[in-house]
């Protein structure tokens, strides 16, 4: 397919990057195949992280085709961008239309983004995850490739002010091991193996981050933050949820 967006889009990004001096950190990314799909899960912290995550598949040369709600698709300035990146539109409604498209793309030979958590995780923890991503990995008879992110919630995300000028900002991107589920496993016991995964892959970026301070929002509870405890959390989504219900109905 043309790429007439997607590269520039990257372009400046690097640039605002490099003027930012984000300290960007990426480990793992040679285990991301140079050819052929694979699809990509990363924990959900920012609103960026399909900028961060994809940075990953870069060394590699590849493109991530990310999995976003459809919203964003709908949107006067990023909907064109979305579309011009060949993204995949996700409607709550009609889940299935979005596997199929993710199917095509990985069966193409595209690498397929999914946030697992659905929604961005305001304790900082790995949420749970379904197992849609495994089905699709099996589907295609591709890769399942975890990634780990850290940093990004600093610049925006859920319940707090955009701050996407900050400088020096630590980022980090880790890629774990590939898994290879096949067809005859236990989606649930494999999905559940891949959260564990990204749990401990989180725990290393954040024991590892370069500013551990005491004290403030962007640090999860178990270690010294002040963020909502995964209870917590489940329980602020649960409210929000039932907010959207509520407009959609009246």
């Amino acid at each position: 397919m043309a790429e007439i967006v997607y590269p520039p889009v990257i372009g400046a990004a690097r640039i605002l990057f490099r003027a930012l001096d984000l300290k960007i950190r990426v480990e793992g990314a040679e285990r991301i195949p140079r050819t052929g799909g694979a699809v990509l899960v990363s924990n959900h912290i920012s609103y960026l992280d399909f900028i961060f995550a994809g940075l990953a598949a870069l060394p590699a040369n590849r493109l991530v085709r990310f999995m976003a709600k459809k919203e964003v698709f709908d949107h006067k300035i990023s909907g064109p961008l979305m579309r011009g990146m060949h993204h995949i539109p996700v409607d709550r409604e009609a889940g299935a239309a979005a596997f199929g498209a993710a199917l095509k793309s990985l069966r193409a030979g595209e690498v397929v983004g999914v946030f697992a958590e659905a929604t961005i995780s305001r304790s900082f923890t790995i949420k749970e995850i379904k197992n849609g991503a495994v089905r699709m990995a099996v589907g295609a008879n591709v890769p399942l490739i975890p990634v780990s992110l850290w940093g990004t919630q600093r610049l925006w995300t859920k319940g707090h002010p955009k701050k996407l000028f900050q400088r020096h900002v630590p980022i980090t991107i880790l890629v774990g091991e590939p898994l290879h589920p096949k067809r005859g496993d236990n989606y649930d016991a494999v999905t559940a193996d891949l959260r564990e995964r990204m749990a401990a892959m989180l725990d290393q970026a954040q024991r590892t981050y370069p500013e551990i301070p005491p004290g403030v929002w962007w640090q999860p509870r178990h270690l010294g933050g002040t963020a909502p405890t995964p209870d917590e959390a489940a329980k602020m989504d649960a409210a929000e949820a039932e907010a959207r219900a509520a407009r959609h109905k009246s």
